[in-house]
C-alpha cells in the first residue's frame, strides 16, 4: 500500500503526551493514527462516543459550594490534617 505524508496541527503537549502514551504501547504517533483513521472508516464514523457530559444536579451544586469555599475560604473550617477532620466526622456519625 502506497504512503503519502499528511501535515496536520496538534497541540504540542496534546503531541508529547499522545507519543509518550503510544511510546509505552509499543507504537509510534503515525502507526497510531492509522489505527484510529482505518477504525473510523470500518465503523463509518468516529469510533467513539463524541458528546458533551451535563452534570447531574449533586455534581453542580458540589462544583458551586466548591467554588462559593475557594472565594471565602475564612467562612468554613480548617482542619490542621485529613486525621483531625476524620476524626470530627466519625464523631458526628
Amino acid at each position: 500500500m502506497a504512503k503519502v505524508s499528511t501535515n496536520i496541527s496538534i497541540d504540542a503537549d496534546v503531541k508529547k503526551q499522545a507519543q509518550e502514551l503510544f511510546a509505552a504501547l509499543g507504537l509510534d504517533l503515525s502507526t497510531a493514527i492509522n489505527i484510529y483513521l482505518k477504525k473510523a472508516i470500518s465503523e463509518h464514523g468516529i469510533p467513539f462516543d463524541v458528546r458533551v457530559e451535563t452534570p447531574n444536579a449533586d455534581t453542580i451544586a458540589a462544583m458551586d459550594e466548591f467554588n462559593e469555599m475557594m472565594k471565602n475560604p475564612q467562612a468554613y473550617k480548617r482542619y490542621p490534617s485529613f486525621k483531625a477532620a476524620m476524626s470530627e466526622v466519625l464523631e458526628n456519625a
